[in-house]
């Protein structure tokens, strides 16, 4: 298990580009299995989530060539269709969340999947209903398999068929998986309550330069004309709203200037303004952000006075990957603000090494937190910590670079599941981490 040793207290000087978006990697990847064509796919993270589908891809049949950095082309015509009926197929399935993804391109093209149950983050409980209820909406028919430990999903007699469906939650993941399913279903899918991230509109546009007929992209409510057949197309990914989102709080911790390029600021959505309300100064310039260097920031209180609450919601409300890096730059601010984390009751579980690093946090339950900032007049000590998932570890990063002495952060696998080479391009603006494998 590595580690990070990390010495606090330097700012941080220049400009970093954010790395292409996790989340939407994971679907798009996926998605290349819809068709015999090559796709090819820009602006890819090399990050241990992503490299671990496109070998799980490789594994399958899938030809995978890497032209330049971060560009990929993937040719799925030749499926091993026997391999992803075997016990090491699912196996492999189940120790990567994002591995879902792959069921409903598999379940639409083939006629079947196994639907592995997922591992990943391990910050509480994350159903899978809405995939799976998605897919019986379209006709499947699914059992569980004790001898795999997975759901094995098939389709009817002569295919997938469209229909009506009302999400039971605006699932992100949910949506892109029924969404892949249905654009080779025959007859109309409409999905009411869809998820419509940014990085599910994205998948969207990918499908229609492939062939796929959607309606509705942007909106909750998207309708599937299925057509036959797929063919290849070339996209670009959007920069990692996350990772613009962590800069923005390593640059007000750690009282630094910072210009972060090409965040794409269009499709951040509230995010920015979050981060205002919590006191920070930010620029945009063009598609950069510039964050100024400021000694003090002061929480907002809302218009009767009352303390500020900072909540997680379906888009375009604030996604719940960034509610650690707020929480922690909190800490030091003026004011106090309460941390509402809605949809993972162990993702504030966290703040306990926080605590013990000196911030000034009441945990209230596995949901809230109150942040009583130190307003810079206190340092937060250095400390052992432990990254429990990947959104706790840049939180934690973060508490590191900004403490009085030199902290230790073990399981660090974590954070490089979704930030690639972090350490190296911290130290490049000024930070001091070293990686001890």
């Amino acid at each position: 298990m590595s580690s990070f040793i990390v010495e606090g207290g330097h700012r941080l000087n220049g400009s970093i580009t954010p790395q292409g978006a996790k989340n939407e990697a994971l679907q798009v990847i996926s998605a290349v299995l819809l068709t015999e064509d090559t796709v090819t796919i820009d602006n890819v993270p090399e990050i241990q989530d992503v490299m671990t589908l496109i070998s799980l891809l490789k594994g399958m049949g899938v030809v995978v060539n890497n032209p330049s950095k971060g560009c990929y082309a993937f040719t799925a015509r030749n499926i091993d269709r026997r391999y992803i009926h075997t016990p090491d197929f699912v196996q492999k399935c189940a120790s990567l969340r994002g591995s879902m993804m792959i069921t409903g391109p598999l379940l639409a093209r083939f006629g079947e999947a196994f639907f592995a149950k997922p591992g990943g983050d391990k910050i509480g409980r994350r159903r899978v209903d809405t995939h799976i209820m998605g897919f019986l909406k379209l006709g499947a028919t699914f059992k569980f398999d004790e001898g795999f430990n997975a759901f094995h999903l098939q389709s009817p007699a002569g295919g997938l068929k469209g229909s009506y469906m009302l999400l039971d939650e605006a699932s992100v993941t949910g949506t892109a998986n029924i969404l892949m399913a249905s654009v080779l279903a025959k007859g109309q899918t409409t999905i009411y309550n869809a998820a419509c991230e940014p990085y599910v509109q994205q998948l969207c546009r990918m499908l229609v330069s492939m062939g796929a007929r959607i309606d509705g992209i942007g909106s909750n409510l998207l309708t599937i004309q299925g057509v036959n057949s797929l063919h290849g197309t070339n996209h670009r990914m959007l920069p990692d709203m996350i990772e613009v989102g962590s800069f923005i709080g390593m640059a007000a911790i750690t009282q630094s200037s910072l210009t972060i390029r090409d965040a794409s600021c269009k499709d951040l959505g509230i995010i920015p303004e979050c981060f205002r309300r919590l006191g920070i100064k930010l620029e945009q310039r063009g598609d950069d952000i510039y964050v100024p260097s400021q000694d003090c920031y002061e929480i907002e209180s809302f218009m009767d006075g009352s303390i500020m609450t900072v909540s997680d919601a379906p888009w375009p409300g604030l996604t719940p990957d960034l509610l650690s890096v707020i929480l922690v730059v909190a800490t030091q601010c003026k004011g106090s603000v309460l941390i509402h984390q809605k949809m993972f009751e162990s993702r504030l579980f966290f703040v306990d090494k926080l605590i013990d690093m000196g911030a000034q946090i009441i945990l209230c339950d596995p949901h809230r937190a109150v942040v009583i900032g130190h307003d810079h007049k206190f340092q937060l000590r250095s400390g052992e910590l432990l990254s429990p998932d990947i959104r706790a570890g840049i939180a934690m990063l973060l508490a590191a670079m900004s403490a009085n002495g030199t902290s230790v952060i073990e399981n660090i696998e974590q954070i490089d599941r979704g930030y690639q080479n972090i350490d190296v391009r911290l130290n490049e603006l000024g930070a001091k981490i070293t990686r001890v494998k």
